[in-house]
């Protein structure tokens, strides 16, 4: 896959929380037809469905929200509203679980058969978050996407 304009990398914090942002880039970019389509199967499951039970949320309804407008600090307002407020300490694990998924977990087998399956072989590939960065067109390692 080559890179989505909008859609932006996994690192990318929105409020103390990596992810959440570009998980309402992939719902708006769908709603407007810019989504790739090798995207799609996975909308609302694997992380996105992952980033919603963390914040004790539907993805459905916070589909319903996106769409209805804001900023993404409203949105995650939102999503506070109805699922709690998380502490620093929770998104710290948080940030810490997704940054490292892959790497060295349940799912660490399934990272080399992705990266095969991605023509990324040879890149220096340690957990799903760096898998999407390269796939996108983005090098993690060269910017130290994790320390943003």
């Amino acid at each position: 896959m080559a890179h989505v304009p909008g859609l932006r990398s996994n690192y990318d914090k929105t409020g103390r929380l990596v992810y959440f942002g570009r998980m309402l880039d992939k719902i708006r970019l769908h709603a407007a037809q810019k989504l790739h389509a090798d995207y799609h199967p996975n909308l609302g499951k694997g992380f996105d469905a992952r980033c919603c039970a963390f914040l004790g949320v539907d993805h459905t309804a916070l589909v319903t929200r996106t769409l209805r407008g804001g900023t993404d600090e409203e949105i995650l307002a939102w999503c506070h509203e109805r699922g709690g407020a998380r502490s620093d300490d929770q998104c710290a694990w948080w940030n810490n679980f997704m940054t490292k998924r892959g790497g060295w977990d349940e799912a660490s087998a399934l990272l080399p058969q992705r990266i095969v399956e991605f023509g990324l072989t040879g890149k220096l590939i340690e957990t799903f978050f760096d898998l999407n960065e390269f796939d996108e067109g983005r090098d993690p390692v060269a910017t130290r996407a994790w320390l943003k």
